[in-house]
């Protein structure tokens, strides 16, 4: 029986991708030697990391004269700091929107660094909206904000109001629509959502942003000196990125981000219709605020909770069950996720209410 991988991280990767990538631990690009043991300073790792580089620049349409394209370690997690060392000075302000627990930790890293301003938070509701209202002061440096909440299923629709450059922590939205990355001064993403395995991260950086803090920068945190070295300053996690790459072709092939909006669109409404007309279930976040990435939702009556999740188990739907902090469902529908597998989960739904309704 087919298996659909709903989890949230490590997510889903396409059947091509996966096929591709254990073809290339076996031999890698005609050199008699799996990816896993070639040196990344070897012209195949080079070609390939080049490869991966410029599929970014195309499927963001990112000025490439203007912005940086890094491959680093140390999750996204890693990046709650790297970026305000890099460009929040120690007497300047940064302004972050709380709308989750990745912001919350983002917000704790950066105030080692300079001064933060909470500028609005959805915690008051358990994180189950995204703030509408609130005030941007003119002299932060930064505004901060998390751009799809895999935990509490709620997505930013558009960029908060502000002509501040912004930073983005958008693991598990990346290349699920089309980004203005002109508005920003550093994209992030952890590529295990909606891009690749673990092991890598994917930084997007405005150069000019850089080289303005006052402070001594540790080298390996510092992003000047991974963009000199080409993500190579030490030796880069060349499997996950090459990983990363082929589901960046994939992507172009399957028509880019665009027809991936418009894909992801219709899962979501699949879903969330479902959610909406069934009477054994309800969402948890706001409408207006859905994640199309992460479906979260709950059971009216528990007791329905255990027999859900053993349906969806013998329905081949993996990794169903909520996250703690707003128990239930989530269903994790990224990029890779096939309308199949989507109206399976649906069917599973519909087959619980027929019992139970």
């Amino acid at each position: 029986m087919k298996k659909y991988n709903f989890y949230a991280g490590p997510a889903i990767l396409p059947d091509p991708v996966i096929k591709e990538a254990a073809e290339a631990v076996n031999e890698f690009a005609g050199t008699g030697l799996s990816i896993l043991e070639l040196s990344h300073r070897s012209k195949e790792i080079v070609a390939m990391m080049d490869e991966a580089e410029q599929h970014v620049y195309d499927l963001l349409d990112i000025d490439k004269d203007s912005y940086s394209i890094l491959f680093l370690t140390g999750g996204a997690s890693s990046q709650f700091f790297m970026t305000a060392i890099n460009v929040l000075d120690k007497d300047a302000k940064a302004a972050y929107i709380d709308t989750g627990s990745w912001s919350t930790k983002a917000i704790k890293e950066a105030k080692h660094f300079g001064e933060v301003e909470v500028v609005a938070s959805s915690k008051n509701r358990n994180y189950c909206y995204i703030p509408k209202s609130y005030t941007i002061p003119e002299d932060v440096t930064y505004v901060h904000y998390t751009s799809n909440n895999t935990i509490f299923g709620t997505e930013f629709h558009q960029l908060p109001e502000t002509s501040i450059p912004l930073v983005s922590d958008m693991s598990s939205n990346i290349f699920s629509r089309p980004m203005d990355v002109s508005r920003h001064a550093i994209l992030y993403a952890g590529a295990q959502k909606n891009l690749g395995p673990a092991g890598v991260t994917m930084v997007i950086v405005r150069n000019d942003i850089l080289g303005k803090v006052n402070r001594a920068i540790p080298t390996m945190l510092n992003y000047q000196t991974h963009i000199t070295k080409k993500s190579s300053f030490n030796t880069p996690p060349v499997f996950p990125i090459y990983v990363s790459m082929l589901t960046m072709r994939w992507l172009k092939a399957n028509g880019g981000v665009s027809a991936m909006e418009k894909k992801n669109i219709e899962k979501a409404n699949i879903l969330y219709n479902e959610i909406d007309r069934n009477p054994l279930f309800y969402g948890t976040a706001d409408n207006e605020d859905r994640s199309r990435m992460n479906v979260c939702f709950l059971a009216r009556d528990e007791a329905h909770e255990a027999p859900f999740l053993e349906m969806c188990l013998e329905a081949g739907c993996m990794g169903v069950k909520g996250h703690r902090s707003v128990g239930g469902f989530r269903a994790s529908i990224y990029n890779a996720m096939s309308m199949e597998g989507v109206q399976i989960l649906v069917d599973v739904m519909k087959e619980l209410e027929r019992i139970h309704g």
